[in-house]
């Protein structure tokens, strides 16, 4: 359940120095940060992937991601609710130093806005645990933390 870079290099220290290393190289730029997990049943398990999107305005961007499987059998409500529990237990941790660096927060669910898609389910539930935490909240087709980064990890 380690953290690495999106393109497979582990990161040698805790993510929280990580991000904080980050913010500080990335002084001068307007940077961004959003937060988002994603989901993939394989068989008798589900794997999950969370991923620390890093946007500078006009220039990329990069992308932290750390991946872990559970045995548990979800409802898809229930997956799409662990999801979002991920990013959100995660942007709480990480909020102090985002705070430290005046870095804007964006927490993305891999829930479709749509009703006749079943992540639908748990839209409501979704939006409201994290505009209740106090995050700006995005889904689907605006979830890009979730949807396309840690996606591509479980997929």
């Amino acid at each position: 359940m380690s953290w690495r870079k999106l393109e497979g290099e582990p990161l040698k220290r805790d993510i929280m120095v990580e991000v904080e290393e980050a913010l500080k190289a990335e002084r001068g730029n307007n940077i961004k940060v959003c937060i988002g997990t994603d989901s993939q049943v394989k068989g008798n398990f589900t794997e999950f992937a969370t991923a620390i999107v890093f946007l500078r305005e006009g220039r990329g961007g990069f992308v932290f991601v750390k991946k872990y499987a559970s045995e548990r059998k979800f409802s898809i409500k229930e997956r799409m609710i662990h999801e979002v529990n991920d990013s959100v237990q995660f942007a709480f941790q990480v909020c102090p130093i985002l705070d430290k660096y005046q870095t804007e927060l964006e927490v993305h669910a891999d829930i479709n806005t749509d009703p006749n898609f079943k992540s639908n389910v748990a839209f409501k539930e979704a939006m409201g645990y994290i505009l209740g935490m106090g995050y700006t909240f995005k889904a689907k087709p605006d979830a890009f933390a979730s949807t396309y980064c840690a996606g591509k990890v479980v997929s």
